[in-house]
């Protein structure tokens, strides 16, 4: 084949383009006539840009020897009776576009036509959206493909600056092979591919798969640093400095005052860890994830931007300029199992929003395209977490995709602990009771459980010779329960012990019912954890009996002890305990808003 190599890192150097030397002898070495045009200095971040106003004034490069920086650059190329055999590369004061206009239309017309053109080998990975789209590597594999030509990017993820001259030469020879197969296999459909091979130690073994480009976005804000105004540093040294970074893993008439502007410059630092969390939190089958795992990833593309579904026909613009600034329509899928808080939220939705403002769907198969706006009220188990995950800038929902660090008692205290460790003059120190978080199957082992309970032992032996009224009172809660069942007061380790002996009397023992707790049980027994669990005893079971108080027996696994507040009793109101209950909405990462009018019971 002729195949016209460009990139966007320039020629060959350790410092900025490790690995074009060795790619280029590679396919070389497979027979292939190879024909080579590069921009002749670092174009890395330039896109498919081309300077339209500038000459393009091609110099001639003459490669030296491998992973040596001996190359040399001359005016004027060599002459065709020259006796001089040198191998010749042409370099253009351009873009990777550009030289690829400039290899497949005025240059190396001698040698028939290009089969195809190859933009790289990159020095660092293009996967994901957020890497692709700024790609100068990928911008000369699609003006080659506007060009009717079959094109691939081909870029290397490397894991460390060094080097190893027997990983790149392995990652050649694995590009070629792949190159070769991909020009004996090209699917119709295609344009162009984008491959992405892991610089790593036998990586022509490693699995080649088909993906996708994976959608991600800036998160961080801005990728520019403001800097006081100073000298222009070396542009080469800055893209050296961005490369260690991708390395580590993983109107009308204003009565405002003018601005004015504080003289700065600006450098690019771009946020690597948005893309590595993006790619974190994927499902397999995307070009990061692939790397990621150490395979070699394949992508197809089309050499466009593609139209998003549901936007056509006219777009009427309103004569008045105040209605012409529209907010996009919300789509509202509210399911909720219960009907009362169904048709609350149902009701409350047209004083938040007007009419104009959103539309209900019956499901998220409704939704014109996955990018509009959209939000989900429904039971835990229907939300879309995956739609939530993939466009998370353009959808909401009624629940976490994982909720248990606020929903359960003993994750909520690992929670509240962590963040107080972190923040230790925060507020919340003053509002949540002393507590302690522990495990036990069964009564036996409760001495066990509570070796590191330190603050109970402490509190167990300043209770001993106290009164019941001078004591200090510990609520014992099952992680699992709610509405307030299982609850209990101690106030020594011997009531302790009564009270987890007192659930075990009480588990069924008539044959049936013992039956059915077995089923939900673990090969262990003793007391159970687990969602599953009560569905499970209820269906099998219906007639089961639950300890006094409703407590049931799965729940009894997970524990907290919290330091009870007193007085335990109020004498006012004829020496009744009462507690409070509030609505609360918890948002992002975390911000909570709490209801005023709260509920004493």
């Amino acid at each position: 084949m002729h195949i016209l190599v460009t990139n966007d890192d320039g020629p060959p150097s350790n410092q900025s383009s490790p690995y074009i030397h060795s790619f280029v002898k590679t396919l070389q070495a497979a027979g292939h006539t190879v024909s080579v045009v590069l921009p002749h200095q670092q174009r890395s971040w330039i896109g498919k840009a081309h300077f339209a106003a500038q000459v393009i004034k091609p110099t001639y490069f003459r490669p030296g020897t491998l992973h040596q920086d001996d190359g040399t650059t001359y005016a004027k190329p060599l002459q065709s009776d020259s006796m001089d055999d040198s191998e010749e590369w042409v370099l253009v004061n351009s873009t990777p576009a550009t030289a690829a206009q400039l290899g497949l239309f005025h240059f190396f017309q001698d040698r028939g036509t290009v089969d195809l053109v190859v933009s790289g080998p990159n020095y660092g990975r293009n996967t994901t959206s957020l890497f692709s789209l700024s790609s100068g590597t990928i911008g000369g594999a699609l003006e080659a493909a506007v060009c009717m030509k079959r094109a691939i990017a081909l870029s290397y993820a490397f894991f460390s600056r060094n080097h190893d001259p027997d990983i790149i030469a392995g990652a050649s020879r694995m590009s070629v092979k792949l190159v070769e197969h991909l020009m004996k296999n090209w699917d119709d459909g295609v344009d162009l591919y984008s491959i992405n091979v892991p610089l790593v130690e036998g990586v022509e073994g490693k699995k080649v798969i088909y993906t996708y480009a994976l959608q991600n976005y800036w998160k961080s804000g801005s990728s520019f640093t403001a800097v006081d105004a100073q000298d222009d540093e070396d542009p080469e040294e800055r893209e050296a400095e961005i490369r260690e970074q991708e390395g580590q893993t993983e109107g009308g008439v204003s009565k405002e005052k003018h601005a004015r502007h504080k003289h700065r410059h600006f450098k690019w630092t771009p946020n690597f860890a948005d893309v590595y969390q993006s790619v974190e939190s994927s499902e397999p089958g995307n070009d990061g994830w692939a790397v990621k795992e150490g395979l070699v990833s394949v992508t197809p593309l089309k050499a466009n931007f593609m139209h998003v579904q549901g936007l056509q026909g006219e777009l009427k613009l309103s004569s008045s300029p105040a209605k012409c600034i529209q907010k996009p329509k919300i789509y509202v899928q509210i399911d909720y199992q219960d009907p009362y808080t169904h048709s609350i939220i149902v009701d409350t939705i047209p004083s938040i929003l007007s009419s104009e403002r959103y539309a209900l769907i019956p499901s998220i198969d409704a939704l014109p395209t996955p990018r509009f706006a959209f939000l989900q009220i429904t039971s835990y188990e229907s939300i879309s977490f995956q739609h939530l995950i993939d466009n998370p800038t353009t959808s909401i929902a009624n629940s976490y995709v994982i909720r248990k660090a606020l929903i359960r008692k003993h994750y909520l205290a690992h929670t509240v602990h962590s963040y107080l460790v972190k923040h230790p003059d925060s507020e919340l120190k003053e509002h949540v009771p002393l507590t302690i978080d522990f495990e036990v199957d069964y009564a036996e082992f409760l001495d066990e459980a509570l070796i590191e309970a330190y603050e109970l032992h402490e509190s167990f032996s300043r209770n001993e010779n106290r009164a019941a009224s001078d004591r200090e009172w510990w609520i014992l809660k099952p992680a699992m329960s709610d509405r307030g069942q299982g609850i209990r007061l101690f106030s020594n380790e011997q009531e302790l012990h009564d009270i987890f002996e007192s659930w075990e009397e009480e588990q069924p023992d008539s044959d049936n019912e013992a039956g059915a707790i077995k089923s939900s049980e673990t090969e262990s027994g003793g007391f159970k954890d687990g969602i599953e669990a009560v569905s499970e005893l209820k269906h099998q079971s219906p007639e089961i009996k639950m300890p006094g108080d409703g407590i049931i027996t799965f729940q009894l696994r997970h524990f907290i002890a919290q330091l009870y507040i007193p007085p335990l009793l109020l004498p006012e109101y004829g020496n009744r305990k009462f507690h409070i209950r509030t609505y609360i909405l918890c948002v992002g990462a975390l911000r909570v808003y709490v209801y005023k009018e709260m509920l004493a019971l």
